[in-house]
Protein backbone atom coordinates (compact mmCIF):
# COMPACT_ATOMS: atom_id res chain seq x y z
CA UNK A 1 0.00 0.00 0.00
CA UNK A 2 1.33 3.46 -0.86
CA UNK A 3 2.43 5.56 2.10
CA UNK A 4 0.01 8.41 2.93
CA UNK A 5 0.91 11.82 1.60
CA UNK A 6 1.10 12.98 5.22
CA UNK A 7 4.31 10.98 5.63
CA UNK A 8 5.85 12.24 2.38
CA UNK A 9 6.52 15.83 3.33
CA UNK A 10 8.59 18.05 1.15
CA UNK A 11 11.51 19.92 2.61
CA UNK A 12 9.68 23.20 2.13
CA UNK A 13 6.59 21.98 4.02
CA UNK A 14 8.78 20.61 6.78
CA UNK A 15 10.58 23.92 7.26
CA UNK A 16 7.30 25.78 7.35
CA UNK A 17 6.16 23.59 10.22
CA UNK A 18 9.33 24.34 12.17
CA UNK A 19 10.99 20.97 11.69
CA UNK A 20 14.60 21.07 10.56
CA UNK A 21 14.21 17.65 8.96
CA UNK A 22 11.24 15.30 8.52
CA UNK A 23 10.22 13.65 11.75
CA UNK A 24 10.26 9.88 11.59
CA UNK A 25 6.84 8.44 10.79
CA UNK A 26 6.16 4.80 11.52
CA UNK A 27 3.59 2.97 9.43
CA UNK A 28 1.47 0.01 10.42
CA UNK A 29 3.80 -2.10 8.30
CA UNK A 30 6.71 -1.22 10.60
CA UNK A 31 8.54 0.84 7.98
CA UNK A 32 10.86 3.47 9.37
CA UNK A 33 12.32 6.58 7.86
CA UNK A 34 15.32 6.39 10.19
CA UNK A 35 18.46 4.95 8.59
CA UNK A 36 19.60 1.57 9.87
CA UNK A 37 22.95 1.08 11.56
CA UNK A 38 24.75 -1.04 9.00
CA UNK A 39 26.33 -4.27 10.09
CA UNK A 40 24.90 -4.21 13.63
CA UNK A 41 21.78 -6.23 14.49
CA UNK A 42 19.16 -4.04 16.14
CA UNK A 43 19.01 -6.21 19.26
CA UNK A 44 22.75 -5.65 19.86
CA UNK A 45 22.74 -1.85 19.61
CA UNK A 46 23.57 -0.30 22.97
CA UNK A 47 22.22 2.04 24.07
CA UNK A 48 18.92 1.78 22.18
CA UNK A 49 18.07 4.70 19.93
CA UNK A 50 16.18 7.39 21.86
CA UNK A 51 12.81 8.57 20.60
CA UNK A 52 12.63 11.20 23.36
CA UNK A 53 15.42 12.73 25.41
CA UNK A 54 14.43 14.74 28.49
CA UNK A 55 16.94 17.06 30.14
CA UNK A 56 16.05 18.82 33.42
CA UNK A 57 12.39 19.19 32.46
CA UNK A 58 10.13 21.21 34.77
CA UNK A 59 6.40 21.70 34.28
CA UNK A 60 4.63 24.47 36.16
CA UNK A 61 1.00 25.49 36.50
CA UNK A 62 0.46 29.19 37.18
CA UNK A 63 4.21 29.45 37.97
CA UNK A 64 4.05 26.70 40.62
CA UNK A 65 6.23 23.69 39.74
CA UNK A 66 4.26 20.45 39.48
CA UNK A 67 7.25 18.31 38.51
CA UNK A 68 10.92 19.20 38.08
CA UNK A 69 14.37 17.77 37.37
CA UNK A 70 13.14 15.11 34.93
CA UNK A 71 15.97 13.66 32.85
CA UNK A 72 15.88 10.32 31.00
CA UNK A 73 15.56 8.84 27.50
CA UNK A 74 12.66 6.94 25.97
CA UNK A 75 13.99 4.08 23.84
CA UNK A 76 12.77 3.13 20.38
CA UNK A 77 10.48 0.08 20.19
CA UNK A 78 10.33 -0.19 23.95
CA UNK A 79 7.56 0.15 26.52
CA UNK A 80 8.49 2.72 29.15
CA UNK A 81 6.38 2.84 32.31
CA UNK A 82 5.98 5.86 34.59
CA UNK A 83 5.02 4.78 38.11
CA UNK A 84 4.61 6.50 41.45
CA UNK A 85 1.99 7.74 43.93
CA UNK A 86 -0.86 10.06 42.97
CA UNK A 87 0.18 13.66 42.42
CA UNK A 88 3.81 12.90 41.56
CA UNK A 89 3.63 14.27 38.01
CA UNK A 90 3.42 11.13 35.88
CA UNK A 91 0.47 12.31 33.77
CA UNK A 92 1.94 15.79 33.60
CA UNK A 93 5.15 14.38 32.10
CA UNK A 94 3.44 12.09 29.58
CA UNK A 95 1.39 15.06 28.33
CA UNK A 96 4.64 16.85 27.55
CA UNK A 97 5.46 14.30 24.85
CA UNK A 98 2.65 15.43 22.55
CA UNK A 99 2.36 18.97 23.92
CA UNK A 100 -1.04 18.43 25.51
CA UNK A 101 0.03 20.76 28.32
CA UNK A 102 -0.08 23.57 25.76
CA UNK A 103 -3.87 23.35 26.05
CA UNK A 104 -3.87 24.06 29.82
CA UNK A 105 -3.97 27.79 30.70
CA UNK A 106 -0.98 28.82 32.80
CA UNK A 107 1.05 25.67 32.05
CA UNK A 108 4.72 26.14 31.13
CA UNK A 109 7.40 23.60 30.23
CA UNK A 110 11.07 24.38 30.90
CA UNK A 111 14.17 22.34 30.19
CA UNK A 112 14.73 20.38 27.00
CA UNK A 113 12.64 17.66 25.34
CA UNK A 114 14.11 16.28 22.13
CA UNK A 115 12.07 14.15 19.74
CA UNK A 116 14.34 12.31 17.28
CA UNK A 117 16.96 14.90 18.22
CA UNK A 118 14.72 17.90 17.51
CA UNK A 119 13.55 20.37 20.15
CA UNK A 120 9.88 19.54 20.63
CA UNK A 121 9.17 22.96 22.15
CA UNK A 122 11.07 25.14 19.70
CA UNK A 123 8.94 28.22 18.87
CA UNK A 124 8.63 27.29 15.21
CA UNK A 125 7.42 23.70 15.82
CA UNK A 126 3.75 23.14 15.01
CA UNK A 127 2.09 21.45 18.02
CA UNK A 128 -0.70 20.07 15.83
CA UNK A 129 1.90 18.40 13.62
CA UNK A 130 3.48 16.89 16.73
CA UNK A 131 0.15 15.37 17.79
CA UNK A 132 -0.24 13.72 14.40
CA UNK A 133 2.98 11.81 15.01
CA UNK A 134 2.41 11.05 18.72
CA UNK A 135 -0.94 9.43 19.53
CA UNK A 136 -2.54 9.23 22.96
CA UNK A 137 -4.93 6.84 24.68
CA UNK A 138 -6.61 8.15 27.82
CA UNK A 139 -7.65 6.60 31.12
CA UNK A 140 -11.34 6.36 30.26
CA UNK A 141 -12.37 5.04 26.83
CA UNK A 142 -13.65 7.97 24.78
CA UNK A 143 -15.17 6.67 21.53
CA UNK A 144 -16.96 9.18 19.35
CA UNK A 145 -20.79 8.95 19.16
CA UNK A 146 -20.44 7.31 15.76
CA UNK A 147 -20.29 3.84 14.31
CA UNK A 148 -17.28 1.61 14.92
CA UNK A 149 -16.23 2.15 11.31
CA UNK A 150 -16.55 5.94 11.47
CA UNK A 151 -14.56 6.08 14.71
CA UNK A 152 -11.58 4.54 12.93
CA UNK A 153 -12.07 6.43 9.67
CA UNK A 154 -12.41 9.83 11.36
CA UNK A 155 -8.69 10.61 11.70
CA UNK A 156 -7.64 9.43 8.24
CA UNK A 157 -10.46 11.45 6.69
CA UNK A 158 -9.53 14.62 8.56
CA UNK A 159 -5.87 14.21 7.57
CA UNK A 160 -6.76 13.46 3.95
CA UNK A 161 -4.94 10.14 3.98
CA UNK A 162 -5.00 8.34 0.66
CA UNK A 163 -5.86 4.71 0.13
CA UNK A 164 -8.86 2.44 0.49
CA UNK A 165 -10.70 3.41 3.69
CA UNK A 166 -12.06 -0.10 4.21
CA UNK A 167 -8.50 -1.40 4.17
CA UNK A 168 -7.31 1.30 6.60
CA UNK A 169 -10.14 0.48 9.02
CA UNK A 170 -9.59 -3.26 8.84
CA UNK A 171 -5.84 -2.93 9.31
CA UNK A 172 -6.20 -0.68 12.36
CA UNK A 173 -8.79 -2.93 13.99
CA UNK A 174 -6.65 -6.00 13.25
CA UNK A 175 -3.60 -4.38 14.86
CA UNK A 176 -5.74 -3.58 17.90
CA UNK A 177 -6.84 -7.23 18.14
CA UNK A 178 -10.46 -6.19 17.62
CA UNK A 179 -11.30 -7.06 14.00
CA UNK A 180 -12.63 -10.56 14.62
CA UNK A 181 -14.93 -9.26 17.36
CA UNK A 182 -16.51 -6.39 15.40
CA UNK A 183 -16.16 -7.16 11.68
CA UNK A 184 -19.83 -8.08 11.40
CA UNK A 185 -21.12 -4.92 13.13
CA UNK A 186 -18.93 -2.11 11.87
CA UNK A 187 -21.95 0.15 11.26
CA UNK A 188 -23.28 -0.16 14.83
CA UNK A 189 -22.70 2.56 17.43
CA UNK A 190 -19.42 2.27 19.30
CA UNK A 191 -21.20 2.92 22.60
CA UNK A 192 -22.66 -0.60 22.32
CA UNK A 193 -19.23 -2.12 22.87
CA UNK A 194 -17.90 -3.30 26.23
CA UNK A 195 -15.47 -1.10 28.13
CA UNK A 196 -12.48 -3.20 27.11
CA UNK A 197 -13.57 -3.18 23.48
CA UNK A 198 -14.06 0.58 23.59
CA UNK A 199 -10.50 1.04 24.87
CA UNK A 200 -9.11 -1.18 22.11
CA UNK A 201 -11.23 0.83 19.66
CA UNK A 202 -9.53 3.99 20.90
CA UNK A 203 -6.15 2.32 20.37
CA UNK A 204 -7.22 1.31 16.84
CA UNK A 205 -8.36 4.89 16.20
CA UNK A 206 -4.88 6.03 17.23
CA UNK A 207 -3.19 3.45 14.99
CA UNK A 208 -5.29 4.40 11.96
CA UNK A 209 -3.39 7.68 11.47
CA UNK A 210 -0.03 5.84 11.59
CA UNK A 211 1.69 7.51 14.55
CA UNK A 212 5.30 7.06 15.57
CA UNK A 213 4.70 6.89 19.34
CA UNK A 214 1.71 5.78 21.43
CA UNK A 215 1.13 7.39 24.83
CA UNK A 216 -1.16 5.60 27.29
CA UNK A 217 -2.32 7.35 30.46
CA UNK A 218 -3.60 4.59 32.77
CA UNK A 219 -5.37 2.79 29.91
CA UNK A 220 -6.53 -0.14 32.05
CA UNK A 221 -7.59 1.57 35.28
CA UNK A 222 -11.31 1.31 34.45
CA UNK A 223 -11.18 -2.20 32.99
CA UNK A 224 -11.78 -5.70 34.34
CA UNK A 225 -8.87 -8.19 34.59
CA UNK A 226 -9.75 -9.98 31.34
CA UNK A 227 -9.86 -6.72 29.34
CA UNK A 228 -6.69 -5.55 31.08
CA UNK A 229 -4.91 -8.73 29.97
CA UNK A 230 -5.98 -8.13 26.37
CA UNK A 231 -4.67 -4.55 26.45
CA UNK A 232 -1.37 -5.72 27.93
CA UNK A 233 -0.97 -8.43 25.28
CA UNK A 234 -1.74 -5.80 22.66
CA UNK A 235 0.96 -3.48 24.00
CA UNK A 236 3.54 -6.25 23.83
CA UNK A 237 2.58 -6.94 20.21
CA UNK A 238 2.61 -3.27 19.23
CA UNK A 239 6.07 -2.48 20.59
CA UNK A 240 7.63 -4.26 17.61
CA UNK A 241 6.34 -1.39 15.47
CA UNK A 242 5.86 1.49 17.91
CA UNK A 243 7.45 3.11 20.93
CA UNK A 244 5.04 3.15 23.87
CA UNK A 245 4.97 5.23 27.06
CA UNK A 246 2.49 4.19 29.74
CA UNK A 247 1.44 5.78 33.02
CA UNK A 248 0.18 3.19 35.49
CA UNK A 249 -0.62 2.86 39.18
CA UNK A 250 -0.52 -0.90 38.77
CA UNK A 251 3.03 -1.92 39.60
CA UNK A 252 2.39 -5.51 38.54
CA UNK A 253 1.32 -4.21 35.14
CA UNK A 254 4.52 -2.17 34.82
CA UNK A 255 6.55 -5.25 35.75
CA UNK A 256 4.69 -7.40 33.20
CA UNK A 257 4.83 -5.19 30.13
CA UNK A 258 7.54 -2.54 30.36
CA UNK A 259 11.21 -2.58 29.40
CA UNK A 260 12.14 0.60 31.28
CA UNK A 261 10.56 2.16 34.35
CA UNK A 262 10.75 5.65 35.84
CA UNK A 263 9.73 5.92 39.50
CA UNK A 264 8.38 9.31 40.55
CA UNK A 265 7.75 10.55 44.07
CA UNK A 266 6.43 13.72 45.72
CA UNK A 267 8.68 16.07 47.63
CA UNK A 268 7.49 18.71 50.11
CA UNK A 269 9.26 22.06 50.26
CA UNK A 270 9.72 24.07 53.45
CA UNK A 271 6.44 25.87 52.76
CA UNK A 272 4.80 22.46 52.12
CA UNK A 273 4.44 22.83 48.35
CA UNK A 274 4.30 19.45 46.61
CA UNK A 275 6.56 18.81 43.60
CA UNK A 276 7.05 15.62 41.64
CA UNK A 277 10.56 14.28 41.13
CA UNK A 278 12.09 11.28 39.38
CA UNK A 279 13.79 9.08 41.95
CA UNK A 280 15.10 6.37 39.65
CA UNK A 281 15.02 5.36 35.99
CA UNK A 282 16.35 1.98 34.94
CA UNK A 283 15.55 -1.40 33.40
CA UNK A 284 12.22 -2.59 34.77
CA UNK A 285 13.71 -5.82 36.11
CA UNK A 286 16.26 -3.87 38.13
CA UNK A 287 13.67 -1.41 39.44
CA UNK A 288 11.56 -4.25 40.81
CA UNK A 289 14.29 -6.63 41.99
CA UNK A 290 17.34 -4.55 42.87
CA UNK A 291 16.57 -0.81 42.91
CA UNK A 292 19.37 1.63 43.62
CA UNK A 293 17.35 3.99 45.82
CA UNK A 294 15.70 2.89 49.09
CA UNK A 295 12.66 5.04 48.26
CA UNK A 296 12.11 2.95 45.13
CA UNK A 297 12.39 -0.27 47.11
CA UNK A 298 9.93 1.00 49.70
CA UNK A 299 7.40 1.83 46.99
CA UNK A 300 7.64 -1.31 44.86
CA UNK A 301 7.50 -3.56 47.93
CA UNK A 302 4.39 -1.78 49.20
CA UNK A 303 5.97 -0.29 52.34
CA UNK A 304 4.87 3.20 51.23
CA UNK A 305 2.55 4.63 48.59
Amino acid sequence: MTEPQDSQRTEEDTQQRGLSQPLEVRSLHGDSAAPAVKGVPEAERKPREAIFSLDDVMVSYSKKPAVRGVSFDIGKNQITALIGPSGCGKSTVIRCFNRMNDLIPGATVDGKILYHGQDLYAPQVDAVEVRKRIGMVFQKPNPFPKSIYDNIAFGPRVLGMKGDMDEIVERALTHAALWDEVKDRLKTNAFGMSGGQQQRLCIARCLAVEPDVILMDEPCSALDPISTGKIEDLMLDLKDEYSIVIVTHNMQQAARVSDKTAFFTVELSENEERTGRVVEFDDTEKIFTNPSDPRTEAYVTGKVG
